[in-house]
């Protein structure tokens, strides 16, 4: 692996093609379907039994002409059914952990006034019992319209079906769909991000192009995971902002990023009460800031082989010159990120030597 250099860490391009985007609006031509819908608004779903009374649920609806499906569902499986919401499985790929409780309450008024406006996507499964075969479906995409449903009680929501979907499928189009409509925070997008990365292996190029933002959105986002686990929840229930957890990470050593974590809710700081903070703690660590001192000059085949090791490992490395000799510094902050950086580094001088 030495022998080959830094080449062998950087792995070749992928040349995946694009999704096809796809169009707004599934149910614009469908007939309107009235269910009777309880009151929510005490916040708890009804009991079912109070909506045996409902009578003749669609059983199939047609096809659907326009197409609004997560980007990663193919075209030709339109077909919308009406499923019972008992027989759908949760995703279990499903990236978001946490559901605002008070948006799926404002969800739920929405599907009370307009219906389900999109379709969710699932995935059919059939076991074979002894009593015949057991039908049950998965789903792919729309948790919180199905919660949201559940919440009103509806016996039946629209889906697509789709047929066996393999598993990294169903886990791409989870990741890909709750990215796309914002609903992640920050660390759900970055440990979604780097899903994709390790187990499907794309690079940041290709996942920036299925999400729709640039490389540099998908490499600042991934190098939130480089903060301490403490931080990362932090920034996970809401109490640090995006920008400050960016700030945070200039600090290079973890007890100094914690010292100015705890400045920063203690005294409830601003982003430039922050800075100035930030910058004492790397003055005490690393001496003067370099804020105030000239930017170093970096030459650019340095800075494009940062930028492709960065982007190959999915971490923060700094190269250290010293004339025509140097070191690499690969920063991380816990032994399972230690040992995910050597799996990528051994698999990436695995598929050089082959």
């Amino acid at each position: 692996m030495l022998g080959q250099g830094i080449n062998s860490l950087i792995p070749p391009k992928g040349n995946r093609d694009d999704r096809d985007d796809i169009g707004q609006d599934p149910l614009d031509e469908m007939d309107e379907i009235e269910f009777p819908l309880p009151d929510i608004s005490n916040g708890q779903p009804p009991k079912r039994e109070e909506h045996t009374e409902i009578s003749n649920p669609v059983p199939h609806l047609p096809v659907i002409e326009k197409e609004d499906v997560p980007r990663g569902i193919p075209k030709g499986s339109q077909s919308i059914f009406q499923i019972e919401t008992d027989k759908i499985e949760p995703n279990p790929h499903q990236p978001r952990k946490n559901f605002d409780q008070t948006a799926l309450q404002e969800l739920a008024s929405s599907i009370r006034e307009f219906g389900v406006l999109q379709p969710l996507v699932v995935s059919k499964i059939e076991k074979e019992t002894e009593f015949g075969t057991s039908v049950k479906y998965q789903l792919i995409a729309g948790e919180r319209r199905l919660k949201a449903s559940k919440m009103l009680g509806l016996l039946t929501v629209p889906a697509i079906v789709r047929g066996d979907t393999p598993e990294v499928e169903k886990l791409e189009i989870s990741i890909i769909e709750n990215i796309q409509r914002a609903n992640l925070n920050p660390i759900e997008s970055a440990r979604a991000i780097a899903r994709l990365q390790d187990e499907f292996n794309l690079t940041q190029r290709e996942i920036a192009v299925r999400l729709g933002k640039s490389r540099e959105v998908v490499a600042n986002t991934l190098r939130l995971l480089n903060l301490p686990t403490d931080i990362q929840d932090a920034i996970a229930e809401g109490r640090v902002g995006e920008s400050q957890a960016r700030i945070l990470l200039s600090i290079d050593d973890p007890a100094a990023q914690r010292r100015a974590l705890e400045r920063l809710l203690s005294d409830n700081l601003s982003v430039r009460e922050l800075k100035r903070v930030v910058n004492k703690e790397r003055e005490r660590s690393e001496g003067p800031s370099f804020s105030s001192t000239p930017t170093p000059y970096v030459d650019p085949e340095t800075s494009y082989l940062k930028d492709q090791l960065e982007e190959a490992l999915g971490t923060k490395v700094e190269f250290k010159r010293d004339g025509k000799s140097g070191k690499i510094i690969i920063n991380f902050y816990s032994q399972e990120e230690l040992n995910a950086l050597m799996g990528k580094i051994f698999k990436q001088s695995d598929s050089q030597s082959l």
